[in-house]
């Protein structure tokens, strides 16, 4: 895996992205409740203050859990919610030693069926459907990676030029165009609710 990404807007954090499996998978369990450029600039900062090239599911799963916790606490915190994150990332890598060796991977090297792929990303820990189905689309758009039937497992985040989410994303403007659609999201959610006023006025069901 070599190519080049643009999901932490940073050279170096996204050079990092491109190279290492482990990383992109770290960055995408961090995308949730902060920036996406956030998210993606993590596994570096990871990296960074371990004093290591590449993440190594290994030697995080090795770790003692509450040093690699104040490794992602210090300040730039990885995360709003270090403490958890870490424990995530950690069950992460537990997993990965477990099932594939410490091999990120081998998550998806040789798979030959989407729904296979897709299959294995929700099986890892932290990994919703969603969130499986926005790192399928990235492997299949971004990393080369593109199983048969990739895009339909992927659901509308695998149709081309959806910009629906990180998979998207190949410069300032698709991030522009992807923020957009998610305040879209956003908005029509919120709309959808139904007001406090409208819960009480509801008759109560007899």
């Amino acid at each position: 895996m070599d190519v080049t990404l643009h999901l932490a807007q940073d050279p170096a954090a996204d050079a990092l992205l491109g190279r290492s499996p482990l990383a992109a998978l770290t960055g995408m369990l961090l995308d949730q409740q902060i920036p996406m450029e956030w998210a993606f600039k993590g596994p570096r900062t990871i990296v960074d203050r371990l004093g290591a090239e590449d993440l190594d599911a290994q030697e995080i799963a090795a770790m003692d859990p509450e040093a690699f916790a104040a490794l992602l606490s210090d300040k730039p915190a990885v995360h709003r919610y270090p403490g958890s994150m870490a424990k995530r990332i950690q069950q992460l890598c537990h997993y990965l030693v477990e099932h594939y060796g410490g091999d990120a991977e081998a998550v998806w090297r040789g798979v030959d069926s989407g729904a296979e792929l897709l299959r294995r990303l929700e099986e890892l820990p932290g990994f919703g459907k969603q969130k499986a189905q926005i790192f399928l689309a990235l492997l299949g758009k971004q990393l080369g990676v593109a199983p048969a039937g990739w895009r339909e497992a992927a659901g509308a985040y695998g149709e081309p030029k959806s910009f629906r989410s990180v998979a998207d994303i190949t410069g300032p403007d698709s991030l522009a165009k992807v923020r957009a659609h998610k305040q879209e999201m956003k908005a029509a959610a919120k709309a959808a609710k139904p007001t406090k006023a409208a819960k009480a006025a509801k008759p109560a069901k007899k």
